[in-house]
């Protein structure tokens, strides 16, 4: 695969459903999760795996975050959809898993909340969010 491929929220949704091995990874940091909110993945009898690509709150990368993916029993096999708040640090958690080892990395375009819209506020344009995908808070 040459480069991490961007999928929208709603074919990450149908490949979460149809593949048993596809793993969402949620890499935003812990402030995000709890504040903000996680994508609701229960209904594929799944749960988002949290690894976050930049530790809160230097916002350094996680070094160790290919180790993580491997100590959460991930493998080659798997199909690892990253997502992020607006699809960026999702794109090199990507880059950094396919480097490590892992080939079937994808990025979720927009990630869980989008750009800003003309009011300055994310969550309702694109994203995981504005797709009307379940997500909950923490």
């Amino acid at each position: 695969m040459a480069g991490v491929p961007d999928i929208s929220p709603a074919e990450t949704w149908e490949a979460l459903k149809a593949d048993p091995d596809a793993v969402l990874i949620d890499v935003r940091t812990d402030a995000e999760w709890n504040f903000v909110g996680l994508p609701d993945i229960a209904d594929l009898a799944k749960q988002p795996l949290l690894i976050p690509w930049q530790m809160y709150p230097s916002m350094e990368v996680n070094r160790a975050f290919a180790e993580h993916l491997r100590k959460a029993g991930l493998t080659e096999a798997n199909s690892l959809y990253f997502i992020c708040r607006s699809g960026a640090r999702s794109l090199s958690a990507g880059m950094a898993a396919q480097a490590a080892g892992f080939p079937r990395a994808f990025n979720v375009a927009d990630g869980f909340e989008g750009p800003v819209d003309a009011e300055g506020h994310r969550g309702s344009i694109a994203g995981w969010k504005a797709s009307g995908l379940p997500w909950r808070q923490r």
